[in-house]
């Protein structure tokens, strides 16, 4: 997901979807563990998505704080 995407959420959106991202993170992390995935670069893409996530979130909170 793009950086401007992100910005368009609501944090509950935000909040939401980087919930559901991290647990599909670790169900992937678990399967890729058990047998080798197709594309073991997902497991990259999908760790980079919820950092960008935390990270849009994180600056909602220092804009708030201000």
């Amino acid at each position: 997901m793009k950086q401007e995407q992100l910005r368009e959420l609501t944090d509950k959106e935000l909040r939401e979807r980087l919930e559901t991202a991290e647990k599909e993170y670790m169900q992937l992390k678990i399967q890729h563990s058990i047998s080798p995935l197709d594309n073991p670069a997902k497991i990259t893409l999908d760790r980079r998505n919820i950092a960008r996530m935390k990270t849009e979130l994180r600056a909602r909170e220092l804009k708030i704080n201000k």
